[in-house]
C-alpha cells in the first residue's frame, strides 16, 4: 500500500510525568503513531539549544523519526509540561511558556514539505504565541489540495479563544475532539442545542467532512458528510491516558487516506487508543497486531 507522509505540526516538549519525562506534544505522539502504523511521520516544531533539546533530538533518533524540520532556538528553553495523574490515569498539565516551540520558524523547507503532505495535524496550542501561529497559517495554506488537514484541537488551560479555533476551523478538513472539549467550542461559536445539533452546525458552518468526538472509556463518534459511526471502545486496565488520543488521530487520518470504511476506522483506532492507554507515556512500541496493514 501507498506510503503517505503525515506531519504533526506544532509542540514538542517532555512530559514530566510521576514516572519520569517522556517525550510528548500532540503533534510529536501523532507522527510517532503515524510511522508505527507505516506511514512517513514528520514533526515540525523548535527545540532550545539546550540538554533537553539534544535528549529530544535523541529520543527521535531512537523513534525512527526524521530531525530535519526540527528548529533550533538559542533564546528559549526547550518545552516542558508537569502532568498530574487522577486515580483513572487521566492527566492534567501543568504547560510552561515562553519556549522553543512558541517560536517555530517558517522556512522555504517547510513550504516543499507542505506541498508534499498527504496529511498534517495541527492543534489550538502551539497558536498561543504569534509566531508559531503565523507558521502553522502558512503551512496550512501551502498544502495541495487533496492534503487532509486534521485539526486536533486540544484546549489547553487558557491557551485558546473563539478567533483562533473559527480561523482554524476554516482551514481544516477534519475536526477532532473530545466530549468535554466540545461543549466548550459549542460556547465559543454560539452553537447551542444536543450534542448532533453542534456537531451539525459545525459541518454546515465549515468545510470540515468529518468531527471526530471521542468520549474517553465510552468510545468515539465519527460524524459528517450524511456518515453517523459510533463505537463503544474497548476496556483497558489504564495505566495512563497520556497520548491515547494522538495515536487514536493517526490511525482515523490514515483510514481516510486508504479510504477505509468509517466502521473499520473506528474500531481500529479505539483499539489502538485502548492500547496506549496500558501503557506508560505517549509513544510506547505497538504490538505487531495493530502495525499490520489491514
Amino acid at each position: 500500500m501507498q506510503k503517505f507522509t503525515l506531519v504533526g505540526l506544532g509542540e514538542i516538549l517532555w512530559d514530566m510525568l510521576p514516572e519520569g519525562k517522556q517525550l510528548g506534544g500532540a503533534p510529536a505522539n501523532f507522527a510517532y503513531h503515524a510511522q508505527a502504523l507505516g506511514a512517513q511521520g514528520v514533526v515540525v516544531s523548535c527545540v532550545g539549544d539546550d540538554l533537553p533539546g539534544k535528549e529530544i533530538s535523541a529520543r527521535l533518533d531512537q523513534l525512527g523519526l526524521t530531525r530535519d524540520y526540527i528548529a533550533l532556538d538559542k533564546e528559549h528553553p526547550t518545552g516542558t509540561v508537569t502532568v498530574r495523574l487522577d486515580k483513572e490515569g487521566k492527566p492534567d498539565y501543568t504547560i510552561h511558556e515562553n519556549v522553543a516551540w512558541d517560536f517555530i520558524p517558517s522556512d522555504s523547507a517547510l513550504t516543499e514539505l507542505a506541498g508534499r503532505a498527504d496529511a498534517v495535524c495541527f492543534g489550538s496550542l502551539c497558536q498561543r504565541c504569534a509566531v508559531s501561529r503565523k507558521t502553522i497559517g502558512e503551512f496550512l495554506r501551502a498544502t495541495k489540495r487533496d492534503c487532509i488537514r486534521v485539526f486536533d484541537i486540544n484546549l489547553r488551560q487558557s491557551y485558546f479563544d473563539s478567533q483562533i479555533i473559527h480561523n482554524m476551523l476554516q482551514l481544516s478538513d477534519v475536526l477532532k475532539l473530545n466530549d468535554e472539549e466540545l461543549s466548550v467550542v459549542a460556547e465559543l461559536l454560539r452553537m447551542p442545542g444536543s450534542e448532533t445539533d453542534t456537531l451539525l452546525q459545525l459541518t454546515n458552518t465549515y468545510a470540515v467532512r468529518l468531527v471526530v468526538l471521542t468520549r474517553g472509556a465510552n468510545g468515539s463518534r465519527l460524524f459528517g458528510q450524511g456518515s453517523d459511526c459510533s463505537h463503544q471502545g474497548f476496556a483497558a486496565e489504564v495505566a495512563d491516558t497520556v497520548g491515547a488520543g494522538d495515536a487514536f488521530t493517526a490511525a482515523i487520518t490514515l483510514g481516510l487516506l486508504h479510504n477505509k470504511p468509517l466502521d473499520a476506522i473506528n474500531e481500529r483506532a479505539n483499539r489502538l487508543a485502548a492500547f496506549v492507554c496500558s501503557q506508560h507515556g505517549a509513544t510506547p512500541k505497538l504490538p505487531n497486531s495493530l502495525t499490520a496493514v489491514e
